[in-house]
């Protein structure tokens, strides 16, 4: 083999792995609207009740060192806010709703309205401020059934 192919062939994976990167982390974090009509029922999340305004969805597993920071966050919201409730699914034990769900990296996020409609979700790390707004964004919306 060639040195100078073998060197263009290495500048070109380093290249192309650095851009893959960069749209992986700038996707991270950020909330993405859901456009799902399937109520997710709250005994399969391993939950007696969803909450009457809304419900934040943490799937975790017992290796995800990002997680307990998202799950402080998280919780510090639930708390904070009436009618919002927080679930925890520990994907260890429950591989079948990584499946289900498509979650591809721990942790994501799922907010569910009152009905228990997914309607925004998160992956990875995520800013208090971004679940605020869309915790009152679905609060604001006028057609709240």
């Amino acid at each position: 083999m060639d040195v100078t192919f073998a060197l263009l062939a290495a500048g070109a994976l380093v290249v192309l792995t650095t851009i893959a990167g960069l749209v992986f982390r700038r996707r991270q974090g950020r909330a993405r609207t859901v456009d799902s009509v399937e109520a997710v029922d709250p005994a399969l999340l391993g939950a007696a009740s969803l909450g009457p305004e809304a419900t934040l969805v943490q799937f975790s597993t017992e290796i995800c060192s990002r997680c307990p920071g998202v799950r402080r966050v998280l919780t510090q919201i639930a708390d904070s806010r009436d009618g919002v409730s927080y679930v925890d699914v520990d994907l260890t034990h429950r591989p079948d709703l990584a499946q289900h769900f498509r979650v591809l990296q721990t942790p994501t996020t799922l907010v569910l309205d009152r009905r228990g409609v997914i309607r925004t979700r998160f992956g990875g790390t995520l800013e208090r401020a971004a679940v605020e707004n869309e915790l009152t964004r679905l609060q604001k919306e006028p057609t709240r059934a």
